[in-house]
């Protein structure tokens, strides 16, 4: 019975995001052999503005591409004619950053997989309806090269609205079309032009500079509709904050008058991330390059997702399930060192194949255009339902309320009775559950490294996300290695005996105060009565299975089976909630100002420091920073000063305009803080976890001093 309800708990808690999906502003996908097409909208409805965010989305099959805007040696990008369209006085594509493809000498720019177009609508009347309706042309190769044609319509009604069922994917690739660079840390130094000579070509010579480091970066030169310039060479230095890129013209290509005084469109890209620009550089000779240092690329990422994954252990995401490693650790008291471990290695199997399942669902997802990030999964009410509830049964089984066995993963996870002997020490399956359980409660902190790791990762491909989230777990599996390694260290603890049922009462109170935590992130998403509901829930399933305890016989039957039923209701009551959750409302302050982007530009020209705290109420490391720097002297003070605005974004529940603003920064996790002002306009980014003299120095250099 136990094994068939954990296995329904374990499948609800993964389907979770299924259960939350819908689908409004989004339009019916148009299939075809070779990629499937449809529009999107930012909002289900028209809105007031003047400009209707959309996009055109394609998912390729295969190894199927379309092109950029400049293609390169060959083909042709997309087109649409919307002149079937009603209300809509003007249609603008934007392109995000593409890649470059090259087989056999040809070099070729577009997308593959998945690519969404940015879209500004004009309507004629705004406020009222739109009918978007495109006639799409566009040039689609793999081995062979096919032009397409596909017909896409998206209707949204007049109003308001709200946030689009595709808005967190549709802003990601927003931010991945190239500005000035700075949202990514990108700048141009400058651009020179080479003359050629009898041993090489004319060419272009680009610096630019980055932080975070640039991992792979690459040169796109527009020039008239001929690919003049050739793929650059790469030269990075300052640990890749730094890099020269050159590329070489093709002699047979060069416009007559050769290139001086003639404005070149400049596009650097690297991974997700880019930089544009248009200008007439200068000939002459550039400047030497600095020695090459080695590529900080993927390597070092890896290394940052294994120093994370470590910290991880320590942010107070995971300190509730602290009691779970407790009675696992004391659990191997005296036990031989084969025991040892072998509990220990369970535990870091569990902890990195969590992580390499979080990595899956993040490849399927961002594949499928719906929203990544590292800790969204508790915007969900499903999820946050089914981990109380899971929460609430373990803390009733440390209390000694189950009389019968769990199955492992549940049970063992600590130290029950297994197969009617009472036992201390888990089994396998108990460590294995630790790790599990351990890893999903680290998901709404970030710790420091990780938040950079992970921001590389979602902006890559599915093998990137792969390894980065791999090298995670076994980051945060280290100290469960390391005692595996040294299996003594364990051995020398207390061995276990009556003094432990006093501390599995005190660890269970732990683990029912962190479902307590949940059910009032659950209240502030679909409000007091549903969540009120589910705590009364949560307090009977702990009356019937101490009833249970208690009773004998036909009795104790009747009490598990009324057990069993308040969990199947608890599962269930979550998902009987809004289809699409609004932003949170952000609670009055006297000192922070709800968060609006398009604020930031303005302030700062007025000479007021900007200081952007993006929390949520289910992000544990967000109401560290709060209790432990935001809200104490001296930090307090100076947020508090003439001249200093803080503005604050709740992302509790699904905000796109926020997953927005984070994507920016290649960041999809939270806590995220930045200082802007006049001297730092594009902002500063802090550290996950906020210190007094971080956040001070940032204060004056925003100001200027």
């Amino acid at each position: 019975m136990w094994t068939r309800l954990a296995a329904c708990l374990l499948l609800l808690l993964g389907s979770a995001p299924a259960l939350a999906q819908a689908a409004p502003g989004v339009g019916p996908w148009t299939r075809g052999e070779q990629a499937d097409l449809r529009l999107i909208a930012a909002r289900d409805a028209s809105g007031q503005g003047e400009v209707l965010r959309a996009g055109l989305e394609f998912a390729l099959k295969g190894n199927w591409k379309i092109y950029w805007r400049s293609p390169g040696d060959a083909g042709y990008p997309p087109s649409v004619d919307w002149s079937e369209s009603t209300n809509v006085a003007g249609v603008e594509m934007a392109w995000p950053a593409p890649e470059r493809f090259s087989v056999l000498g040809i070099d070729t720019i577009g997308y593959h997989d998945h690519v969404i177009l940015p879209l500004s609508v004009r309507p004629a009347e705004p406020g009222a309806g739109v009918e978007l309706v495109g006639a799409v042309d566009y040039l689609i190769c793999d081995d062979i090269c096919i032009p397409a044609s596909a017909r896409v319509a998206l209707s949204l009604p007049g109003g308001a609205g709200s946030p689009g069922a595709q808005a967190h994917a549709l802003a990601r690739f927003e931010a991945r079309v190239p500005g000035d660079g700075a949202a990514h840390g990108l700048a141009l130094v400058g651009a020179t032009l080479i003359p050629g000579d009898g041993a090489r070509p004319p060419g272009l010579a680009v610096e630019v500079t980055a932080e975070p480091p640039l991992g792979a970066p690459d040169l796109l030169v527009e020039l008239g509709e001929m690919p003049v310039f050739r793929a650059p060479e790469v030269s990075l230095s300052e640990g890749g904050r730094r890099a020269i890129l050159t590329a070489p013209a093709d002699p047979a290509l060069l416009p007559e008058g050769g290139l001086e005084g003639r404005p070149l469109t400049l596009t650097v890209i690297d991974g997700a991330r880019g930089l544009e620009a248009t200008l007439t550089p200068p000939l002459g000779t550039p400047a030497p390059a600095a020695p090459a240092a080695a590529e900080a690329g993927l390597a070092l990422m890896l290394g940052l997702a294994l120093l994370g994954g470590l910290i991880l252990n320590l942010m107070p995401c995971v300190l509730p399930v602290l009691s779970l490693k407790v009675l696992g650790v004391l659990g191997h008291g005296g036990a031989p060192p084969a025991q040892v471990r072998a509990g220990f290695l369970a535990s870091a199997a569990g902890v990195v194949v969590t992580f390499l399942a979080l990595g899956g669902v993040a490849i399927g997802l961002k594949a499928a255009g719906l929203a990544v990030g590292w800790g969204i999964q508790f915007q969900q009410p499903v999820f946050l339902g089914v981990m109380a509830l899971l929460l609430t049964l373990f803390a009733a089984n440390l209390w000694g309320f189950f009389q019968v066995p769990l199955p492992g993963f549940l049970g063992n996870l600590g130290g029950a009775e297994n197969r009617g002997e009472t036992t201390d020490a888990p089994s396998l399956a108990g460590h294995f559950g630790t790790g599990v359980l351990a890893t999903i409660l680290a998901t709404p902190c970030s710790a420091p490294f990780l938040g950079t790791a992970v921001g590389f990762a979602l902006a890559r491909g599915w093998l990137e996300i792969g390894l980065i989230f791999l090298f995670l777990g076994l980051g945060m599996a280290l100290p469960y290695l390391a005692v595996a390694a040294v299996p003594a260290v364990a051995r020398r603890l207390p061995r276990p005996g009556a003094w432990m049922n006093t501390l599995k009462a005190v660890l269970g109170a732990a683990l029912a105060a962190t479902a307590v935590w949940l059910i009032t992130v659950l209240w502030l998403q679909v409000g007091a009565r549903l969540a009120l509901v589910m705590a009364g829930l949560m307090v009977a399933l702990l009356v019937a299975l101490a009833a249970r305890a208690l009773m004998e016989g036909r009795g104790r039957a009747i009490a598990g089976g009324v057990a069993v039923l308040l969990l199947v209701v608890g599962v269930a009551l979550p998902a009987l909630r809004p289809a699409v959750l609004e932003p949170a409302p952000v609670a009055a302050d006297a000192l922070w100002q709800p968060f609006a982007k398009e604020r930031i530009a303005g302030l700062v020209a007025e000479g007021k420091v900007v200081v952007v705290d993006v929390t949520a109420q289910w992000c544990i490391t967000c109401r560290v920073n709060k209790l432990a720097v935001l809200d104490r002297e001296p930090v307090l003070g100076r947020l508090s000063a003439p001249g200093v605005v803080p503005l604050r974004a709740d992302w509790t529940n699904p905000d796109p305009a926020i997953g927005a603003y984070l994507a920016t920064f290649e960041r999809y996790g939270i806590p995220f803080n930045a200082v802007y002002g006049p001297g730092a306009p594009e902002g500063l980014v802090l550290p996950e976890l906020l210190t007094e003299g971080a956040v001070l120095e940032a204060l004056d250099r925003a100001a200027g001093e």
